[in-house]
């Protein structure tokens, strides 16, 4: 047995001595630890690559734009004018069912004839010019002279909404362009259809052409507008229905 382990010892000893040899370790060890190194390299960056995928994703995305369309989503109803506290309300909007005295305040004398007011005149309170601005953000879709209204600005907004401005000049907008919440759009000033309330400018809202009492609206947000149709069109089916259910209650008592 001895004998045996010495002449293992011996071949080992002979095998370490040739020349070879260690150079020949150094070179397999150096090529495992690079294979090492390059296979952990290979694992970093696969795990890395669904943050890099993100952020190539996100690449170019102007993170202001929602933020933008939000807001403009969320604006209330604004007076068109700059400072509401310099101004008053010298023309109501006509409504069918308010008093006998606010619907007087809601009627224009042109061409000796009483007429309904569809919006607010406003004026300074001490008399004097002012700056219109926009109510809304939106699209300026008409910009007209117009001797009677004392030309026009309409602005149409979202879902069948439009502001207008009439008994203005030095208009500073034309059609096309894209206006937000505050911008000026003319000077107020006079017209012919209510010469009464002198320097003004008359404003109305319109949803679907119809026209709405601003003051109901004025501090509300838009979605406000579109839940008073859905209400009004919910009650309209609703009384329709009931005629219906009376009507065919009526039939049932008839005798025949």
């Amino acid at each position: 047995m001895r004998e045996e382990e010495k002449n293992q010892s011996s071949q080992i000893n002979k095998f370490f001595k040739k020349r070879w040899v260690f150079p020949a370790i150094y070179l397999v060890s150096a090529a495992l630890l690079i294979s090492l190194i390059m296979w952990f390299q290979s694992s970093g960056n696969d795990t890395a690559k669904p943050d890099a995928v993100d952020k190539d994703q996100t690449a170019g995305i102007n993170k202001e734009e929602p933020v933008i369309e939000v807001n403009k989503a969320f604006e209330n109803f604004e007076m068109p004018v700059q400072n509401a506290d310099d101004v008053r309300i010298v023309t109501y909007f006509f409504d069918p069912t308010a008093s006998m005295e606010e619907q007087e305040q809601a009627l224009i004398v042109n061409d000796n004839q009483y007429r309904p007011s569809l919006g607010l005149d406003i004026a300074d309170k001490d008399g004097k010019e002012f700056k219109v601005v926009a109510a809304l953000s939106g699209k300026v879709a008409t910009v007209r002279q117009d001797a009677l209204l004392g030309n026009v600005i309409e602005i149409e907004h979202e879902k069948g909404i439009m502001t207008v401005y009439q008994s203005v000049k030095d208009m500073k907008v034309k059609v096309g362009d894209t206006v937000k919440q505050g911008d000026e759009l003319a000077t107020s000033s006079t017209s012919e259809f209510n010469q009464a309330a002198e320097n003004h400018v008359h404003f109305e809202i319109r949803k679907d052409h119809e026209a709405v009492n601003p003051l109901a609206y004025f501090g509300e947000p838009v979605a406000a507008l579109f839940e008073a149709d859905e209400k009004a069109d919910a009650d309209s089916h609703d009384h329709d229905a009931e005629d219906v259910s009376e009507s065919e209650t009526n039939e049932e008592i008839l005798p025949n």
